[in-house]
């Protein structure tokens, strides 16, 4: 019994039929608010990857999702991406009806006001600039515990409709930070999930705008995943979807993202085509008219999404040239991602040197991220390092990096990618 509850505690798995019920009933607690959904019949729909019918629906399955993630439910942590539920997902949110609204709450169910919203999108908001700063790995665990403790009972309160849709709304912008703080982590099926259930939550919200960056961040997702196709309809599906509310840095991001995954396929005429796009909509950019979660979007992000494209379609002057300009001093992780590209464009270039001096400034700058995305980004660096062969300035490099948290936890990705 005692190993049975260790392993429970440690999450590597949960109560069975016959002690689950006990334990509930112990605790006068009931098997979803446990985070126990297996004993309700929902453990398999909790790890589908599929997009909820009902505001209702998405409700239990994104307080499920919220739960087991907070009680390390490995099945779930460890799950894989779902390619269809990307499809999916989009063509039903295109063609879905008007936004739904959910029954009556139960009598006694709390009541929530205005001021109840603006605490969560506070709470968020001091989260994403910690994610921002930190990178996922940092604060994850507490936003799923106050999206778990505090928000969860809110969404099946008693609420007028107006703050019900500005409700929606708002928690899904919290859970598209969960998603995001989750894929930083490289927990992609986890992350998916939570991108699948903030989409539904635009929906009831009304909020189109913001279900088009949803899809966004899927494709920003499935192109770090290698799933290029479904990256780039993600994208156009953001930008179709939200032609009748579009603003241009949400236009400019929209086709900097299917520029993203076109690079990808090695269709360079589409990439430039894409990137002009995204030039041509970010020039009548007016940040007052852009809703704020979006406003960080901005010319140096620009710069750095074109740097990954040419580097991706081995135009390494053109991404050096973009790199350097998307250095904003204010995003610490989004400027490693750019130096980082600098350095691998410089390699390409056939100059070694300068990429490792840009590398190690890199490092110096993610010395405090916990980010899984940012040892993806050097370890690849390190892949193309080892193959432009021997000389003292990698040699110097290598003595100096391997004193850096960051590099040294690529030995392990390096290791798996060998095998």
């Amino acid at each position: 019994m005692k190993r049975r509850i260790a392993s429970w505690e440690n999450g590597h798995s949960l109560p069975d039929d016959f002690y689950g019920p006990l334990i509930c009933e112990a605790l006068g607690m009931t098997a979803a608010q446990l985070g126990l959904n297996h004993l309700t019949g929902q453990d398999a729909r909790l790890l589908e990857a599929r997009y909820s019918p009902t505001p209702e629906a998405a409700f239990i399955a994104v307080d499920q999702l919220w739960r087991a993630d907070l009680h390390g439910y490995e099945p779930l942590v460890l799950a894989e991406p779902s390619q269809p539920a990307w499809s999916e997902a989009s063509l039903r949110w295109l063609v879905a009806p008007e936004p739904g609204f959910p029954a009556p709450p139960r009598t006694g169910a709390v009541r929530v006001g205005l001021a109840d919203v603006a605490v969560i999108r506070s709470t968020s908001t001091m989260f994403a600039q910690l994610d921002d700063q930190f990178g996922g790995e940092h604060a994850r665990h507490s936003v799923i515990q106050y999206l778990s403790r505090d928000v969860a009972p809110l969404l099946t309160g008693q609420y007028t409709e107006a703050v019900g849709r500005a409700l929606f709304a708002t928690v899904a912008e919290a859970t598209l930070l969960a998603g995001w703080m989750s894929y930083d982590s490289c927990h992609h099926g986890l992350a998916q999930r939570y991108f699948l259930q903030a989409l539904r939550l635009a929906q009831d919200g009304n909020d189109r705008r913001l279900a088009g960056s949803i899809l966004s961040a899927m494709s920003h997702q499935a192109t770090f995943l290698g799933h290029f196709t479904e990256a780039a309809t993600l994208a156009r599906a953001a930008r179709m979807g939200i032609s009748g509310v579009a603003t241009p840095t949400l236009m400019a991001q929209f086709h900097a993202m299917e520029a993203r995954a076109l690079a990808r396929t090695g269709d360079t005429r589409a990439c430039e085509l894409a990137l002009a796009e995204a030039s041509k909509a970010m020039e009548s950019r007016n940040s007052s008219d852009e809703p704020e979660w979006i406003t960080y979007f901005d010319e140096a992000e620009l710069a750095a999404e074109a740097a990954h494209c040419f580097r991706d379609v081995n135009s390494a002057r053109q991404a050096v040239a973009h790199a350097e300009n998307a250095m904003s001093g204010n995003h610490v992780r989004s400027d490693f991602f750019a130096t980082m590209v600098l350095a691998d464009a410089h390699l390409r270039a056939g100059e070694p040197v300068e990429a490792c001096r840009v590398a190690l400034d890199a490092l110096d700058l993610g010395e405090q991220l916990r980010s899984a995305r940012c040892v993806s980004y050097l370890a690849e660096f390190r892949q193309h390092l080892a193959e432009a062969g021997e000389s003292a300035a990698i040699r110097d490099f290598y003595e100096q990096a391997s004193d850096q948290r960051l590099w040294r936890a690529t030995d392990r990705v390096v290791g798996q990618r060998s095998r």
